[in-house]
């Protein structure tokens, strides 16, 4: 029997997995994708529950005019998602409904925390990002110990809240870093230049040849200096400026028709070389004189390219004899899970009536959507979907934690139980690592030649989708200096 052999094998078909199929095959390469789970797109997908379309979690898509998934979606897709504007974000609290500040100016007038404590933060704020643009690392320095000790109860509450929105972890282990990367005061984009100078130029996509698309490629100690010089801050003031004025909601979107639009974007835009296998789970990833040569799933897949997307820490599991260091650093992988709760509502709540997010901060936090207010087709005629997520105690039983979720739901909005027409809650891990403190990330070379993880535990930047493109513009700029790309 002859082994069925390809250019590159990619194991998992979550967004990363198939981000990375795209983009490889687009290079030129035949590919397969296996996944272990009868359904593709991992956390990022929808499906229908009694007449609604629930996403897997609730999702905003962020970075969206100049990120890393815009750079792929240019770049690889035939096929684009239509982003509604994302709206605005919400604090929400027993007596009162405001705009979360994004900006010095408006943290002054935020009157849901005591007044004194405001202007503590805003020096602290002010502080932490004078810091950071003069290029000192807060990534080990928690959020917690930038505070003053003399804060209220509510303001503790309150950065805790978006520390975990952020981080999925508490304002102990959540960095400060985080937190200015993590709430837009600190923009992160990739212009097409960078993109250009980190993975060669892409031809135009007016066909879907499957040869190779490439034009032409930046020598890569040409890229080092060019890279040094758009990632040094050469006025720190410019984002001090921002600071004070920046509009956090320029460039955040929900895709029309739902999360599942962007995986269909994907998917349509796959060429004919790609190949994907559902229900396949791989057992082994085969190495041979320390170079990577294939996968064992079902069968043998010959490969000298394997790209790994599934949870890093299971790495060891399928590759024997792998650097004991190596090993060890795996394991100091943080994972966070989240709840969420789908509310299907016989008619319009009038507390959801407006586009964007909620936060509640008190005891138990949620972030909640009324997706249904960006496309009306997710919900039945008239009736309206809300998510709200939780992240959730792994110690606690998850019926204590439901329970708990939902009797804030209703502290919440006293009235909303009337309201109900559908329920529908989801455990998952949002993303494969998150960003604590004392949580590693995986690097994307692996000790085995050839071998290299994608994912949303190689890339600490900002979340989810947009964390995940980051890792993909990462691997491809990796596989272009290690002459794998091409």
């Amino acid at each position: 029997m002859e082994m069925k052999k390809y250019d590159a094998v990619v194991v998992g078909a979550g967004i990363s997995g198939l981000l990375a199929a795209l983009t490889l095959s687009k290079h030129g390469k035949k590919v397969l994708v296996l996944e272990k789970n009868q359904h593709i797109g991992g956390n990022c997908n929808s499906y229908m529950v009694d007449g609604y379309q629930v996403d897997t979690g609730v999702h905003a898509i962020t970075h969206l005019s100049k990120g890393p998934l815009k750079r792929l979606m240019d770049n690889y897709f035939d096929f684009l998602p239509v982003f509604e504007d994302y709206g605005h974000y919400y604090i929400r609290t027993e007596n009162a409904f405001v705009k979360v500040p994004s900006n010095l100016k408006d943290f002054v007038t935020f009157d849901i925390l005591p007044r004194k404590d405001r202007l503590i933060l805003s020096q602290t704020l002010t502080k932490a990002f004078t810091l950071s643009s003069f290029g000192i690392d807060l990534s080990d320095r928690a959020v917690y110990d930038f505070l003053p000790k003399s804060l209220s109860k509510d303001t503790y509450d309150f950065v805790d809240t978006m520390s975990i929105s952020l981080s999925g972890k508490s304002m102990k282990e959540t960095s400060a870093k985080r937190i200015l990367y993590g709430s837009n005061f600190v923009r992160d984009s990739i212009t097409q230049e960078q993109f250009d100078a980190m993975i060669g130029k892409l031809e135009s996509k007016k066909s879907q040849s499957t040869e190779s698309i490439l034009a032409s490629i930046l020598p890569y100690h040409l890229h080092a200096s060019l890279h040094a010089r758009m990632t040094k801050v050469t006025q720190p003031f410019t984002s001090l400026e921002r600071l004070a004025t920046n509009d956090v909601n320029n460039s955040q979107g929900y895709p029309r028709k739902g999360l599942k639009a962007i995986l269909n974007a994907i998917i349509y835009s796959l060429p004919e070389t790609v190949e994907i296998k559902t229900e396949c789970e791989v057992k082994a990833i085969l190495v041979q004189d320390g170079k990577v040569s294939g996968v064992e799933a079902d069968e043998i897949y010959l490969s000298g390219l394997v790209i790994y997307t599934g949870f890093a820490t299971e790495i060891p599991m399928m590759i024997k004899d792998l650097p004991t260091e190596y090993v060890k650093d795996l394991k100091e992988i943080v994972h966070s899970k989240s709840l969420t709760i789908w509310l299907g509502l016989e008619k319009e709540f009038p507390n959801f009536n407006y586009t964007g997010s909620e936060i509640w901060f008190k005891d138990f936090a949620y972030w909640a959507t009324p997706i249904s207010n960006y496309d009306p087709s997710l919900a039945p005629k008239d009736k309206q979907l809300i998510g709200f997520s939780f992240v959730i105690d792994e110690n606690k039983s998850e019926e204590q934690e439901i329970k708990k979720a939902y009797d804030t739901i209703f502290r919440a909005h006293p009235e909303i139980e009337k309201y109900i027409d559908m329920q529908h809650e989801q455990t998952m891990i949002p993303e494969k690592a998150a960003v604590a403190i004392n949580g590693k990330f995986a690097n994307i070379r692996t000790p085995v030649q050839n071998l290299y993880v994608a994912g949303t535990d190689t890339d600490k930047r900002s979340m989810g989708i947009t964390r995940a493109s980051y890792s993909i513009i990462e691997l491809l700029k990796i596989l272009n200096e290690d002459g794998n790309l091409h």
